[in-house]
């Protein structure tokens, strides 16, 4: 492969204003769309020597065959015409966008003489205002229920609606109390429009004024012995209390803001939108991204914030981000053109926003793991995936039983490692495995004696095998009496061996299938910075696409035994920790538990003068010194 791409534009070709820039390969297809505020600048990295480019980017550049540019007066200009240029082309290599499913809205057809509400999950209602998205269509149903008893304005349909005005009869709502609009022939058409601009304000976020309007109503019809309006009142202020009790206030009430809370990876990212006005969450929506091109934090919000509100009619004052984006000025002067008055931009440092933008990622952090899992849950995406990883390892037949490694040390102490298996594609929690490494020299050591512990297993009879209580962990043991397994659980040879890490893991891993003697099984790993595949003996790693089943299927594997390695690595730390506290003189368990929940950990102790110590409740003043030279010389 060459270093140079042969389309690379002259020295000097590309000017230095911004633009927004198209990537096309041979036959003209869009590949990739991009602005810059310097179009040379940006672009002379796209035309740095390929070895020093990401991976994904190498593989975006080498499949163009074309590269153009179009200049823009401004950078607002790029921001616009570039989200143009993507709905247009849909280029494979920028993001894709995919709701996680299709939510429910509350409408409003403020576009009608005589606007109803509705429940769709259309967004191309001319003139109409959307509120939501609400997770549930009843969620909706119910707040329409409650909001038509403060606001009664028209729920019938446009046939219903036309029929009753030529005919003078009310509609079949409008008959029964649940259609308040002109067709129920009790209000104009001009008091309906009225009531709808205050059913839009209050959903809009104006809660305390109706609220303050209707009590004060209220109270002075009361006064004035009108007991009946004083009813209608009430029951409408508790309509609208019902609907505020469904959902909590989280931040000001005077606040409005959309929250983005956003979990990525490598190649896909998870976002939660959740949308505030009158400081009450009042609708979220998720959505999944796959990314193509390495992208930072700042860029994925940034194309997030485009995505939102692209189309949007609803722009909010506030909009809170987990990283502010490069181009915040340039978002904001954009996002002000739609809203008609200004928009910030800000992420979410202290205080309730904090607190929402946590729960966010919580949520956006959860639903990237049911992305990524979902997928692998599928027969026919296991089928998939195994077949896609045989052709791309060159392997003779599909893995059907895989086993990842993982090492797991904190500072070069308790170096544990973790196996966990896959067949057909699915874990096998029965089969997980931990192991202990007592002395090490580095990673590549670590992974080197766990594989070998491991092979070793292979040699062993398969009619029995005895287990010595003083070796390695298994998780669920079936063992019988006398020490003795009944059925050997790690006989089985995998079809693959995948490592955590890149060429040397790979490598430390196949010395030890050379010197076990079992050369036929295929070992690879994946290098979790650039999700690369390396091969033993290959100066070059494989890269599966980015939409791959074998690639999901790898990357869950990895993390499978992440989690497994750390989660036994904190359990044998934390039994160290206890040992060490066990050795004080007159300190037992319980003791031991307040002392650690006071201090947080044994370091903290370890810092704290015998005066701090005694401070615990249980601990006096001789156990405190003691406590303070046992761990001084530890």
């Amino acid at each position: 492969m060459a270093d140079v791409l042969p389309y690379k534009p002259r020295a000097g070709e590309i000017p230095t204003d911004p633009g927004v820039y198209r990537f096309r390969d041979a036959n003209g297809r869009v590949l990739y769309v991009g602005k810059a505020k310097n179009l040379r600048q940006r672009l002379s990295n796209y035309f740095a020597p390929l070895r020093t480019l990401h991976e994904r980017t190498r593989r975006m550049v080498t499949t163009a065959a074309s590269v153009e540019w179009t200049v823009v007066p401004t950078d607002v200009d790029s921001l616009q015409l570039e989200y143009m240029w993507i709905k247009e082309f849909d280029p494979p290599f920028n993001v894709k966008y995919r709701d996680d499913k299709s939510y429910p809205f509350m409408a409003v057809t403020l576009g009608d003489e005589a606007p109803r509400v509705l429940v769709t999950r259309n967004r191309k209602i001319p003139g109409a205002r959307y509120f939501g998205p609400y997770p549930k269509v009843w969620a909706v149903h119910e707040t329409i229920d409650l909001m038509i008893k403060a606001f009664p304005i028209r729920t019938c349909s446009d046939a219903s609606y036309k029929r009753a005005m030529q005919t003078g009869r009310p509609c079949f709502p409008g008959q029964i109390g649940k259609c308040g609009g002109p067709c129920s022939m009790t209000v104009s058409i001009e008091e309906h429009r009225a009531m709808v601009d205050d059913f839009v304000a209050f959903m809009a976020g104006g809660d305390e004024r109706f609220t303050r309007e209707l009590t004060q109503r209220m109270l002075a019809a009361s006064a004035a012995m009108d007991y009946e309006a004083a009813a209608k009142y009430r029951d409408k202020l508790s309509a609208i209390e019902a609907v505020l009790g469904k959902s909590a206030l989280v931040l000001p009430a005077d606040e409005d803001a959309d929250l983005f809370g956003i979990a990525e990876d490598e190649l896909a990212a998870a976002v939660q939108h959740f949308v505030i006005r009158g400081g009450r969450v009042r609708g979220v929506r998720a959505l999944t991204i796959e990314k193509e091109i390495d992208i930072s934090g700042g860029e994925l919000v940034e194309q997030v914030l485009q995505q939102a509100y692209g189309e949007a009619q609803d722009v909010p004052r506030r909009i809170l981000v987990p990283v502010l984006p490069d181009d915040a000025s340039e978002l904001e002067a954009w996002l002000r053109e739609r809203r008609g008055r200004k928009v910030e931009i800000a992420v979410a440092h202290r205080g309730q926003r904090a607190d929402l933008m946590r729960t966010a990622t919580l949520n956006a952090q959860q639903a990237l793991i049911r992305h990524k899992t979902r997928r692998t849950s599928d027969y026919v995406a296991r089928t998939q995936a195994l077949t896609d990883l045989q052709e791309a390892l060159g392997m003779e037949e599909a893995p059907l039983r895989i086993e990842c490694f993982d090492i797991s040390h904190l500072g070069g102490t308790n170096v544990v490692a973790s196996m966990v298996v896959f067949e057909d594609g699915l874990p096998r929690k029965d089969q997980y495995r931990t192991f202990n490494i007592a002395e090490t020299t580095d990673d590549t050591d670590s992974m080197y004696q766990v594989l070998r512990r491991r092979l070793a297993y292979l040699d062993r009879p398969e009619e029995q095998e005895t287990v010595d209580p003083t070796t390695d962990d298994v998780v669920a043991e079936d063992v019988g009496e006398a020490g003795v397994r009944r059925k050997p659980r790690f006989a089985y040879p995998p079809q693959l061996l995948l490592v955590d890490g890149g060429q040397p893991q790979v490598e430390a891993a196949a010395r030890a299938l050379r010197d076990a003697g079992h050369t036929e099984i295929a070992v690879c790993g994946i290098a979790k910075r650039l999700e690369e595949i390396w091969l033993p003996g290959d100066d070059f790693p494989v890269i599966l696409p980015r939409t791959s089943e074998s690639l999901y299927l790898l990357q869950r594997l990895r993390d499978e035994a992440h989690r497994f390695a750390i989660t036994h690595q904190r359990k044998k730390r934390k039994k160290d920790i206890t040992t060490v506290l066990a050795e004080v003189p007159g300190l037992g368990a319980s003791r031991i538990k307040v002392l650690l929940k006071h201090f947080g950990s044994v370091t903290a102790l370890r810092a704290a003068e015998p005066h701090q110590i005694q401070e615990v409740q249980g601990i006096g003043p001789v156990l405190a010194q003691n406590i303070h030279t046992h761990l001084s010389t530890r």
